[in-house]
């Protein structure tokens, strides 16, 4: 968020859209022995989501069918999670992962941090208003319910959505600092308790006075420092929000990096990411990715998925021969 650095994504609206050719040709992939999935990959990876959403109002005008029910009928496995989640608006695939995340066997404490870590105060209160809608259900209440201790208590914060706004004051940021410093140092119930208030309810602006004001007071960054004094779900959690305050691309890079290398290609992180941030910031994701590691996110793709499953991740990822 203040890497400074315009975001760029790698999917634009086509000039020479005609969402009842494409709502033709999807179809089309449809009939017959068969499902063409190349021409699913090639229309569906190479639309906006706004396109996608009147192509899916065609399809149901001519055809009296809904696009999204085809998919899931005729694909399966991972190829299917993609081609699917691109169908969904981003706030309702923000709701729809949320909501798998709590709901389905086991938490997925990660999906819940990455979303919940990396929305601003505008996502998250969509984000509440459609999870409602959707489900009949409330966010914050099912955070409770499906998660625990200072893990939850910080999801729950964020998960409000009140944030300061646009405001620093150098004064408050070295009290602030010097909180965290005794967080660190003492791990009591209540200093965790301060140290989620702090990184939930400040601005942006003035977190950012804050992390300087710790290194001057302690000669330690307050990654290093969290990821020393803490652990579980709660440090994760915790060092999301800062990595997401400096550079929220970066952090990305370093979730697909964990999740292809270290996490033996977790695919339903790999999808998220990929799908989620198509149109906000994955060019600026893929550029970090390979400052980072030395490889680029397109060979790692290639390397390890394979398929349409792979076509469709690296179509999302615009890459091509020379980012190999």
């Amino acid at each position: 968020m203040y890497s400074g650095e315009c975001m760029q994504g790698t999917i634009y609206p086509p000039q020479d859209f005609n969402p009842g050719m494409d709502a033709e040709m999807l179809y089309g992939a449809f009939q017959g022995m068969g499902c063409d999935k190349d021409v699913l990959i090639d229309i569906l990876t190479q639309r906006s989501n706004a396109q996608r959403l009147m192509i899916a109002e065609a399809y149901r005008e001519v055809y009296g069918r809904d696009l999204i029910a085809d998919l899931k009928e005729n694909l399966s496995d991972h190829f299917k999670q993609v081609m699917v989640g691109l169908m969904y608006p981003p706030v309702l695939y923000d709701v729809h992962e949320l909501w798998h995340a709590m709901k389905a066997a086991g938490t997925d404490e990660n999906c819940l941090i990455d979303i919940l870590a990396s929305r601003t105060n505008e996502e998250i209160y969509r984000i509440k208003e459609a999870y409602s809608l959707e489900y009949n259900s409330d966010l914050q209440q099912d955070l409770y319910s499906e998660t625990s201790g200072h893990f939850r208590d910080t999801l729950i914060n964020l998960a409000q959505g009140v944030r300061a706004q646009g405001y620093a004051d150098p004064v408050m940021a070295a009290q602030d600092a010097m909180v965290l410093w005794e967080a660190c140092q003492q791990k009591t119930g209540g200093h965790k308790n301060m140290l989620q208030m702090i990184l939930c309810n400040k601005s942006y602006q003035q977190l950012w006075m804050v992390f300087q004001e710790f290194q001057s007071i302690s000669g330690q960054d307050i990654v290093c420092a969290i990821r020393s004094c803490y652990d579980g779900y709660f440090q994760e959690l915790c060092v999301a929000i800062i990595l997401c305050l400096r550079d929220r691309s970066s952090y990305f890079a370093y979730r697909l990096y964990n999740a292809i290398h270290e996490l033996g290609f977790h695919n339903k992180t790999v999808i998220r990411i990929l799908v989620s941030r198509s149109e906000v910031d994955l060019m600026n994701i893929r550029r970090r990715y390979k400052e980072r590691y030395g490889k680029s996110l397109f060979h790692d793709i290639k390397h390890y998925a394979s398929g349409h499953y792979e076509r469709a991740l690296i179509a999302l990822l615009a890459g091509d021969v020379e980012d190999y």
